[in-house]
């Protein structure tokens, strides 16, 4: 049976508060050091690594970790939502985006159907559609071929779909992939959607609305925006436009959409880049193998995380040493820093990903907790950051832990050697340079100059970005953030907070306000 208990109320974690710190300044030196970094790594799924060798951990305290999850009863938890119960108790619904790129445990069965076999079903009518659109049997008005695709959707629906097709452009161009340019419509600020459409060829673009209700006011005030521009350019909108939302929304059967495919209420928007919202896109722009591709390297990372051992379940591990951070070294924030170039928005999708999931004050049952739960995340490509804010990172008053993310070769395998090194050797020896400098520090009489070290890091290694690393990576942290709302008893999986601000915006723009909602109304000129 499992429990669902406060963190505090777990004597694991009252042993782990009781266990030694680790120095990094010491154990990360000389040979100690190195014989850390080749022992401190777990496999991930498509080939990737998770190395922790440079965090404040040592085997006692992964041993107190290991204890934790147990008593947390971690992997049951998650067997228990792979299975199909009501995990998500705020919103009483299923939780199964892991459903989306693979079958973990039992069939679930939910509104009287095999969700399993739904999205397949799902992906397979993108999948036909996006080949008819590249062949050319879905055309234009003028029975020309479509050459970009534009995604019309905000929060879940457009930064974890975005960052996905950032990470896969230059891979598809080297690769033969590359089927169409996609581009991205999310503010409700008309700069936005005008920029958008002042740069593609509307008459040859076709627009992929997302909104599972078909009410969300930021994407429909867009759609309008779109629907305009199509009208003065002479061209029906009905023959340019797709929707992704769910079979009860007005936009299911609605005439005004050439096609439309589904989602459901058990994946919420920040899970749904494996779901139909990323799967359109990134098929249309990519070919449906390369999303399959995608799928597959998720489905590996899901496999692993029901693996009891936390030193093979590279998820876990992440998500207890987070906890550890948080809980009882009391650091505030986590930085996640990819030093690659197409992960630019992933630092982004993962603002929302945890940031929306883990930023609760009550657990499961509304009853406040006595903890700290998510931190702030933050972060951007290396090696932009350390011309930005690794001066604090290094020097600040706040230890603030570290994520990288780093690959062996770049995508596009061109290069050049300057001062007897390429281009990717310099970019991977900065993320060497990083790791060790946060974590061993250099003492100087100079204060300016002394950097007193001790500042944790972890790094995701893998060969080459792709499909299935991507996907995989993605897979990690959905998984890591899921655990770490277990431990703390939170309900990962409901968005509340996001919910007020919209109800004042409709009663400002309904003129129903007094105090200061009205005078700020005024200030704004609405």
């Amino acid at each position: 049976m499992v429990n669902w208990s406060n963190m505090d109320t777990l004597s694991a974690y009252d042993a782990l508060t009781k266990a030694k710190k680790v120095d990094l300044t010491e154990v990360m030196a000389g040979e100690n050091g190195a014989k850390r970094v080749k022992e401190m790594s777990v496999a991930m799924g498509a080939g990737l690594s998770y190395n922790y060798a440079s965090k404040q951990v040592d085997e006692t305290i992964v041993d107190a970790l290991a204890d934790l999850a147990k008593e947390a009863q971690l992997t049951d938890k998650y067997a228990a939502l792979y299975n199909g119960e009501v995990v998500n108790t705020g919103e009483k619904r299923l939780v199964l985006h892991q459903l989306t790129r693979g079958q973990l445990g039992n069939d679930v069965i939910a509104d009287g159907v095999n969700k399993r076999e739904f999205y397949v079903n799902e992906q397979n009518k993108i999948a036909e559609f996006a080949k008819k659109v590249h062949s050319g049997e879905i055309t234009n008005a003028a029975g020309e071929k479509f050459t970009t695709v534009v995604q019309i959707g905000i929060g879940g629906s457009d930064l974890g779909p975005r960052a996905m097709y950032l990470a896969l452009e230059n891979w598809a161009k080297k690769n033969n992939h590359f089927k169409m340019e996609a581009k991205f419509i999310s503010n409700v600020d008309p700069d936005d959607a005008a920029a958008v459409l002042n740069s593609i060829d509307v008459a040859h673009s076709i627009f992929v609305l997302v909104s599972k209700s078909g009410t969300t006011l930021e994407t429909l005030t867009n759609e309008s925006f779109v629907k305009d521009a199509l009208k003065k350019a002479g061209l029906d909108a009905s023959k340019h436009m797709i929707a992704v939302t769910s079979q009860t929304s007005p936009l299911a059967k609605s005439s005004d959409y050439l096609a439309a495919f589904f989602m459901d209420d058990y994946i919420g928007g920040r899970f749904s880049s494996t779901s139909s919202v990323g799967g359109a896109v990134l098929s249309l722009a990519f070919g449906p193998e390369v999303f399959a591709e995608f799928l597959e390297g998720a489905a590996s990372e899901d496999e692993l995380a029901k693996n009891d051992d936390i030193r093979k379940n590279p998820a876990m591990l992440d998500a207890l040493i987070g906890v550890y951070e948080r809980n009882v070294l009391g650091y505030p924030c986590t930085t996640v820093l990819p030093y690659s170039q197409a992960l630019s928005r992933f630092p982004a999708h993962l603002q929302q990903l945890d940031m929306e999931s883990n930023g609760k004050s009550v657990n499961r049952f509304g009853e406040p907790v006595n903890y700290k739960t998510g931190p702030v995340i933050f972060g951007e490509p290396g090696t932009n950051g350390q011309h930005s804010f690794y001066q604090l990172l290094h020097q600040g008053t706040d230890i603030v832990p570290l994520q990288f993310i780093g690959f062996k070769n770049n995508q596009l395998e061109t290069d050049v050697n300057i001062q007897d090194s390429t281009s990717q050797q310099k970019l991977c020896a900065n993320v060497a340079a990083q790791i060790v400098a946060f974590a061993c520090g250099k003492k100087d009489d100079n204060a300016n100059k002394n950097f007193a070290g001790n500042r944790p890091s972890s790094i995701i290694i893998g060969d080459q970005l792709n499909p299935k690393t991507l996907g995989a990576l993605l897979a990690h942290f959905e998984n890591k953030i899921m655990f770490q709302g277990f431990v703390w008893n939170i309900n990962s999986f409901d968005q509340e907070g996001v919910q007020l601000g919209k109800v004042l915006a409709k009663k400002v723009l309904a003129h129903e306000t007094d105090g200061a909602l009205a005078v700020y109304s005024q200030l704004l000129n609405i």
